[in-house]
């Protein structure tokens, strides 16, 4: 893997990390998430880690009681919501200033990290203390995955026709099999729950028998259902 010689070094990752909670939106090691920032305290939390290390820890909220879980239509923030344990801590490797008071950044995926505990807010946004010792593989070079390309690809493609994505197949098949899952990953329409397991899955072998999981059930749910609607 080459690192880029602004990343920090794994012995040095700080100890707390502000949090970005939003339901349905993934972050993993080498992914790139662009995101929109207009709220007070994540115009705060953005302007604190550009004078700083410049990380951000994107998580996901449990959820709710009911079983709702808060996002489902969409990726939405829950600021105050019960969190997952498990996220992945961004670099914030692009910035831009909106005319409205916006901030357009990218996250670039570094590292995992377990929460373990909640900090006290600053300026509203919310921090936590993290253990980084079970991850340090996100930092090395992703052993094989073991993804069986001709059968995924041709699931992937049924997948696409059911939910009505468009697809450049000359950039799926050219591209390295952790590229194609981390992004498949981060842009399909998974359920909060998984792209939670997608996040936690322990390798890129696992992550890859996850995926291809998921999208052999959606295939046979919507293939299923839309058939019985003919």
């Amino acid at each position: 893997m080459t690192e880029s010689p602004f990343d920090p070094k794994f012995d040095e990752l700080p100890q707390t990390l502000p949090i970005f909670p939003l339901s349905g939106v993934l972050l993993l090691p080498r992914g790139r998430l662009p995101l929109n920032i207009f709220e007070p305290r994540y115009l705060a939390m953005t302007r604190d880690a550009l004078a700083g290390d410049r990380l951000i820890g994107m998580v996901q909220p449990k959820p709710g009681p009911d079983g709702h879980k808060a996002g489902d239509s969409g990726a939405r923030d829950s600021g105050a919501a019960e969190i997952y344990p498990v996220g992945c801590a961004g670099r914030l490797t692009a910035f831009a200033e909106t005319d409205d008071g916006r901030y357009l950044i990218t996250l670039t995926g570094f590292c995992r990290f377990q929460v373990q505990e909640e900090l006290p807010l600053k300026q509203g946004y919310r921090r936590v203390r993290v253990d980084w010792s079970g991850y340090a593989a996100d930092r090395e070079m992703a052993a094989p995955s073991g993804l069986r390309r001709d059968d995924f690809e041709s699931t992937l493609a049924h997948y696409f026709r059911l939910y009505g994505i468009q697809a450049d197949w000359a950039t799926i098949k050219e591209a390295p099999d952790e590229r194609l899952i981390t992004s498949l990953a981060m842009i399909c329409p998974f359920a909060p729950t998984e792209k939670q397991a997608l996040l936690e899955a322990p390798t890129l072998a696992d992550r890859a028998r996850v995926i291809h999981t998921l999208i052999e059930m959606a295939v046979a749910e919507r293939g299923s259902g839309d058939t019985a609607r003919h």
